[in-house]
């Protein structure tokens, strides 16, 4: 059993044949007409902005060209989809925000470290300071610290 729908009204399309009986040989919609008008003007256009001269084959170019462009723009568009909606639709996907690519943040970040104009004083530097210098108490060696590393000096960075 074949369910008809009401398509059958939009599968006629608006064809222009041509002059009464002089019909062209091939069948262009209306939308066809109205698109590929402007686009062989702009096809003509780009060839003289690129130098080349007006001429039989220049010309032929243009048009097999502008056939090709109008039959890809006229593929996209029919009664559900018509040109002005492709067209917005088009500048709108020019006009979309984009996801951005380039690699801002992420799961560790050095923007919060502080920068300091010197160099931190070490930890044992530090105690040694506020006791008055010396070793702690009784003059035993803290322990995890070796008497090597205790003494050594700070070698200048660059040698």
């Amino acid at each position: 059993m074949r369910i008809r729908t009401d398509d059958e009204v939009y599968r006629v399309d608006a064809v222009w044949l041509g002059p009464p009986k002089a019909t062209f040989p091939w069948r262009a919609r209306y939308v066809a007409w109205g698109v590929g008008i402007p686009v062989f003007l702009l096809v003509l256009t780009v060839e003289r902005q690129l130098g080349l001269g007006f001429s039989f084959f220049s010309t032929a170019w243009a048009f097999v060209g502008t056939i090709l462009i109008t039959r890809l723009i006229t593929a996209k568009i029919s009664h559900e989809r018509p040109l002005g909606a492709v067209l917005a639709m088009w500048v709108r996907e020019l006009h979309a925000p984009r996801e951005r690519t380039n690699a801002e943040g992420g799961a560790v970040s050095a923007s919060k470290v502080r920068i300091r104009a010197q160099r931190p004083i070490p930890k044992n530097r530090r105690r040694s300071r506020r006791t008055g210098g010396g070793p702690p108490s009784g003059g035993r060696q803290q322990p995890g610290t070796s008497r090597a590393r205790r003494s050594r000096t700070a070698v200048p960075a660059g040698r």
